[in-house]
């Protein structure tokens, strides 16, 4: 648990894969815990989540700003296209 801040306990599924690795990692002394390990990827994976949206925005600042309804439908379009074409291989 991390001193200062709030917790609540929950259960997570994981494939036993996973699992094995991270108790390697823990038994190896490279994670306190399996909890601190869970706790430590959430915390990485949230600061990516928050880092490739603040990479949108400024993207999206820099090329004229969102996506018009008509760039939306031709992006749409074009990936529909890719998809089928990857079903079809």
């Amino acid at each position: 648990m991390v001193i200062g801040m709030a917790s609540k306990k929950l259960t997570i599924t994981l494939p036993v894969e996973q699992l094995d690795r991270i108790r390697t990692i823990v038994d190896a002394g490279q994670a306190r815990s399996i909890s601190g390990f869970v706790q430590h990827a959430v915390g990485v994976s949230l600061d990516d989540v928050a880092g490739w949206g603040a990479m949108l925005a400024e993207a999206l600042d820099e090329t004229g700003g969102e996506l018009s309804a008509e760039e939306t439908a031709w992006a749409d379009d074009v990936l529909q296209n890719d998809r089928k074409s990857e079903s079809a291989a």
